[in-house]
């Protein structure tokens, strides 16, 4: 792994699909001047977050005006970008998929979620399989900056999918995710840095901002937390770029002090996909 900087946009989402390309692309630009290599964004981008939105904003990957758009920006600005996640039409089925694009404008990995948000909470309630179909791969990217994993949102909370994105060496994940104002304040740090500890990599969570909307308000609080469990910076609830320098150090101090990587009893448990 090379040593690189990263910005995570925590941007504001609205009702318009081409009013928030653009803004991906300023907030991309800004934080390219200021030196990022590997520029990320929130889940569901391009849409508020919502069922039927995601119906009418979504695109097939081949005439993706999203995607197009997002190569584009990679490729002027000569960054690794995932771009967030977008409702992906393939076929009869929809899809929340994430992007990792690499500075010569090539779609070099995608990610559709998992794990469906099917929730009924006493103050929230969401059913994505409704309109949503869920992906079955485990997404890791080997690139000259990391071995670069994603996950989208929900798929967070299931820690078998974490461990196989370990096994693939990950030095890095990145989690566009839309945690709302109910669970967000409970479980969303805590599981990022969980996740991070018990898998000694860099998670990089991506949130849209908490703005007000008829849709889904986002929690916010994007973060970026390294391997040792600390958050090494974190927004609020705006619109706000995070900056980091990740580092190979970081990466090895803590699994050669704590070697939970070759401590584990595979002989015991095992967690390999079949």
């Amino acid at each position: 792994m090379k040593d690189f900087k990263i910005a995570t946009c925590q941007m504001n989402v609205v009702d318009n699909k081409d009013t928030n390309i653009e803004h991906a692309i300023q907030l991309i630009k800004k934080a390219s001047s200021n030196g990022a290599k590997l520029i990320t964004l929130p889940e569901m981008f391009n849409t508020p977050y919502d069922n039927s939105k995601f119906i009418e904003y979504c695109e097939e990957e081949t005439t993706s005006k999203t995607l197009n758009s997002m190569q584009d920006i990679a490729r002027e600005e000569n960054i690794y970008l995932q771009s967030g996640s977008i409702p992906e039409k393939e076929s009869n089925h929809l899809y929340n998929t994430a992007y990792l694009i690499n500075p010569k404008g090539k779609i070099i990995g995608k990610h559709r979620k998992m794990h469906m948000f099917d929730i009924d909470t006493d103050n929230m309630k969401f059913t994505e399989s409704d309109t949503l179909t869920p992906g079955d791969s485990v997404t890791t990217i080997k690139t000259p900056l990391a071995n670069i994993s994603i996950a989208i949102c929900y798929d967070i909370r299931f820690p078998e999918l974490w461990t196989l994105m370990n096994k693939n060496n990950s030095d890095i994940i990145l989690l566009p995710g839309a945690f709302n104002k109910t669970t967000g304040p409970l479980h969303w740090e805590t599981l990022i840095k969980a996740r991070a500890i018990d898998n000694q990599c860099y998670v990089v969570a991506t949130s849209p901002s908490q703005i007000e909307n008829p849709y889904y308000v986002a929690w916010g609080h994007s973060m970026i937390v390294n391997p040792w469990g600390k958050i090494i910076a974190k927004a609020h609830e705006n619109e706000e770029i995070l900056y980091a320098n990740i580092t190979q150090s970081s990466l090895s101090s803590v699994r050669n002090q704590i070697p939970v990587l070759t401590n584990r009893r595979n002989d015991i448990y095992d967690t390999i996909l079949k």
